[in-house]
């Protein structure tokens, strides 16, 4: 499933096509990175939440690609 970039003045958010996921990433007060990913029940692959915190900007955008992939490959089995 695609996901596309919304604007977001907190940070940046990718939702999944058909609106049922959303992963959010932005800085924290310490300078840290948090990613989220929230996945809500109504979902055909459930519902799931996961947030990581790690020490780059690049470090946090690898995860937001790690979350993307994971939803890919969920999709893909039979």
């Amino acid at each position: 499933m695609e996901w596309h970039e919304v604007d977001r003045q907190t940070g940046r958010e990718w939702e999944r096509e058909d609106g049922h996921a959303v992963i959010r990433l932005r800085q924290t007060a310490r300078g840290d990175w948090a990613v989220t990913y929230d996945r809500l029940e109504q979902a055909g692959d459930g519902s799931a939440y996961e947030r990581v915190e790690v020490g780059s900007e690049d470090a946090a955008l690898t995860r937001v690609e790690e979350f993307k992939e994971r939803t890919a490959s969920v999709e893909a089995e039979p």
